[in-house]
């Protein structure tokens, strides 16, 4: 099962994904606006019910993909949760003993196959691959046994970042990484129905068909169950709010020389069983 939140003539659904386009079931549930709704009414199995006495409704062309959930209530995003990432940094510091942490704001990320931008106010657009896990459930001090049994579903997302606007200040990285438009996600919101699912996936990102990233969650250093238990320690989760774990090495700033994202590029994000989240990059006019 495949859910997509789209636009089409100024207006949002949501739908299932076929092959070639989606099944718009929005305008058949008027008490959720969102994905996010039927996700906190657990009404999932609903929405498949229908699907299934319904033809296409759109292609994708007649589309334009939006995040799967528009309206979290909050993004969360973790840093430095791959082998390898701390030494990028080159700080000399020891391995971190917790998750670190950052919030992204809505209207910094778009659909697939919408454009990213680059800001007029920087050159230094950078890609990250990651997996992002949707809650599922009101989530308070979740124990690591009962972790995994608050997710939802998953997604994909390149959290591009604004490499000189995340150093504006000694401890900082907001201003980069919420530049509007900077970053991507999706296509698609895939339920979760079993541990497997997060066990090991395969996770890459590609530039212009070259590979730039690749790791396995597996390799993780903070599990999606221990990412889950530390934020629930301080903070509750809520259904739809979204989790960014994590990207593998290979950012464009920390190769030799640097490599960051030009107008006319093709960034793509793959995972398995999760789809492939692609984007153009195009500058800012204006």
């Amino acid at each position: 099962m495949q859910y997509v939140t789209f636009s089409r003539a100024g207006k949002q659904y949501y739908g299932k994904a076929t092959k070639s386009g989606v099944i718009e079931l929005s305008s058949s549930f008027p008490q959720w606006q969102s994905l996010k709704n039927v996700i906190a009414d657990e009404g999932l199995d609903k929405l498949e019910e229908v699907a299934r006495k319904r033809d296409e409704s759109y292609s994708f062309d007649e589309i334009e993909f939006d995040i799967p959930i528009p309206d979290p209530g909050k993004i969360i995003c973790v840093g430095v949760n791959y082998p390898g990432r701390n030494e990028e940094f080159n700080d000399q510091n020891p391995p971190p003993q917790n998750p670190s942490l950052f919030v992204r704001f809505p209207r910094s990320l778009v659909g697939h196959n919408c454009p990213i931008l680059i800001p007029r106010e920087s050159d230094k657009l950078d890609f990250e691959a990651e997996i992002v896990i949707v809650i599922g459930k009101k989530s308070r001090r979740v124990s690591i046994e009962r972790a995994l049994d608050c997710i939802a579903g998953m997604s994909l997302a390149n959290e591009g970042s604004i490499r000189d606007w995340m150093r504006h200040g000694k401890f900082n990285v907001t201003q980069g990484k919420n530049f509007e438009k900077s970053g991507s996600m999706g296509p698609w919101f895939i339920p979760y129905t079993n541990h497997d699912q997060l066990a090991d996936i395969s996770l890459e990102s590609r530039l212009n068909g070259e590979v730039m990233q690749q790791d396995r969650t597996g390799r993780m250093i903070f599990s999606f169950a221990r990412i889950i238990e530390y934020i629930t320690t301080f903070t509750t989760l809520d259904p739809g709010d979204i989790i960014l774990t994590g990207t593998p090495t290979g950012n464009g700033s920390f190769r030799n020389p640097p490599l960051f994202l030009a107008e006319g590029d093709t960034l793509e994000i793959k995972a398995e069983g999760l789809g492939c989240l692609r984007n153009q990059i195009v500058k800012e006019k204006g």
